[in-house]
């Protein structure tokens, strides 16, 4: 590719963002220092739509990184507004097919020989055209169809020069990523250089189709023992760094529902199936298929299953984006997800903390308050049970904790960027698949088994339990004057919102407490009597088990079919 047309794609993109943050001074810093603050926030939501619409057809024409930046962007809710990251969202690979000539070029320079000696067939239209590649079906040679146990095969090949315009379009990030760390709202938020970092990681990984091939390879054997889960085979003798050849697996696409339901397929059930595979491949396998959009997942029925096995599997196919899960932000995520299970505000913000979510000047309290206002009205609920809540009861929300909207003291780290992108896209396609699709049942068994994993044996439950209840109960008399004496001057300020909530749980701390103590007199009782009645002092003080266990369970607020 020649120099100048290089040098002419790194000046365009600077400029686009030149302007674009010219812009963004202009308006929200001068006109704010001349007294027109309230035009520019009137404006403001016109303007972000705009230039993410400019950005979008900015990235359609020049293809390349810049509509992976799109799709990098857009799962930047932390950071960007929410009229970015819609407008982002829907952006894909839309960019005109290479020439074929071109691509039969490169297949051949890697593969040493014409595709006639490779392939019976080849098709030369595209079966779906990217901004670093574009895929072809084939048929393999029937000798080499026979050894390996299928013909058909889908060949990926990469683009001509695209790694020449991968090093111009990272250059010009580069460029830009270090103007945006001069602005604090997005500074304090996000490591803006680390980020582009992380994405120049993962571009160069996408464009090593030998890494992908071992993506796909190991995500196979992670799922080798369920057959829930299907994998296309490599090729690995027409597989090198800038040509893939796979089984060919196309089957119904996870954004067809008329069609799977057409094939007797429940929909809900795909959706649980597939929330299930994630939770499996975070959690357990530490390595996760990040690029999960409906273009790559696939339903395959099976005409005649076996007795025993399902009558169709999910299907994952291009493993060229992958996300890896390190020992420390696993344990982060495991603890995220019991907390959310067991609906448990102190135990979730410390999940935030080890994840590094919160920013550090954090009010810790309020969101813990928030987390816990969350559970006791939204928790349990269903994507679409959330879409019908009356607007006006999210505004009450809102405002008891505006003080929290208006800081939004959160980020996301470096490390959890693929996946937040991958759970984002994976909830529209479940809850796509399933309206009703509720999250709680698929997370509530495996936050069970993840408790039961902990190791932690019964008695230091028990005893750690024992510890809290009896901090409650030594606490709670002066807790209890204290508010009696407020009360008695006439300086007892109640908050209507949460009263009901706090009622309930001082409820629930008086009934513990009195577990605790009708624990320790049994127990002190048992140890008097076995000296002179050693049989009843046994049972005495094995009866004692009875409150404490009632004291440190029964006291938990609990629902139908929700923790």
């Amino acid at each position: 590719m020649k120099r100048s047309a290089l040098r002419a794609r790194y000046r365009r993109i600077v400029f686009f963002f030149a302007r674009v943050t010219a812009g963004f001074i202009m308006r929200e810093i001068v006109l704010r220092r001349v007294g027109l603050g309230r035009l520019s926030d009137r404006t403001r939501t016109s303007r972000n739509r705009r230039t993410a619409v400019r950005f979008r057809g900015l990235a359609i024409s020049m293809g390349g990184l810049m509509i992976k930046v799109g799709q990098f962007l857009s799962a930047r809710l932390d950071v960007l507004p929410p009229e970015v990251t819609a407008e982002l969202s829907g952006l894909q690979d839309e960019v005109p097919p290479e020439d074929f000539e071109a691509i039969r070029e490169v297949a051949h320079a890697e593969l040493d020989l014409p595709l006639s000696e490779h392939f019976a067939w080849f098709d030369a239209e595209p079966l779906a055209a990217a901004s670093l590649g574009q895929a072809h079906r084939a048929r393999l040679q029937d000798s080499d169809a026979a050894e390996l146990g299928f013909g058909d095969v889908v060949v990926k090949v990469q683009r001509p020069h695209i790694q020449q315009v991968i090093d111009v379009d990272l250059a010009a990030l580069r460029r830009v990523g270090g103007w945006l760390t001069h602005y604090r709202p997005i500074a304090d938020r996000a490591d803006v250089r680390g980020l582009v970092e992380e994405f120049a990681a993962t571009t160069q990984q996408e464009v090593d189709y030998l890494a992908e091939a071992g993506n796909a390879e190991t995500f196979a054997d992670n799922f080798a023992d369920d057959p829930r889960v299907g994998v296309p085979r490599v090729v690995w003798e027409l597989t090198s760094r800038r040509v893939l050849t796979l089984e060919d697996v196309s089957a119904i696409k996870m954004s067809d529902h008329d069609a799977i339901t057409r094939a007797g397929i429940d929909r809900a059930e795909v959706a649980r199936v597939l929330a299930d595979t994630y939770l499996q491949q975070i959690f357990t396998d530490a390595f996760f298929h990040a690029d999960p959009h409906p273009g790559n997942l696939f339903v395959t029925p099976r005409p005649h299953p076996a007795p025993g096995t399902p009558a169709w599997r999910l299907t994952f196919i291009d493993f060229g984006m992958v996300g890896r899960v390190p020992d420390k932000l696993r344990e982060g995520l495991r603890e995220a997800l019991i907390a959310v299970a067991t609906q448990d505000g102190a135990r979730l913000v410390g999940s935030m903390k080890t994840l590094g979510v919160l920013l550090p000047a954090a009010d810790l309290k309020l969101i813990e308050r928030a987390t816990m206002q969350v559970f006791e009205r939204f928790g349990g609920m269903s994507m679409g049970e959330l879409r019908d809540i009356d607007p006006a009861e999210m505004m009450r929300f809102g405002l008891q904790f505006r003080d929290l909207m208006i800081d939004l003291p959160f980020q996301l780290p470096d490390n959890l960027l693929l996946l937040g992108r991958s759970i984002g896209m994976l909830s529209g396609i479940c809850t796509g698949l399933d309206p009703g699709f509720n999250i709680w049942g698929t997370i509530t068994p495996y936050a069970t088994k993840l408790v039961a994993e902990e190791g932690t044996s019964s008695a230091q439950m028990v005893m750690g339990e024992v510890g809290k209840l009896a901090r409650v109960a030594l606490g709670l008399p002066g807790r209890a004057d204290r508010v009696l004496t407020i009360a008695e001057r006439g300086e007892l300020n109640v908050q209507t919102p949460l009263l009901n909530l706090q009622m309930r749980r001082l409820e629930r701390a008086l009934n513990r407490a009195n577990g605790v103590l009708v624990f320790a007199a049994v127990l002190i009782a048992g140890a008097l009597v076995t000296r002179s009645d050693p049989t009843l002092g046994r049972w005495l003080m094995g009866g004692s088990v009875v409150p404490l266990l009632w004291a440190a369970f029964a006291g938990r607020r609990r629902r139908p079919g929700r923790f």
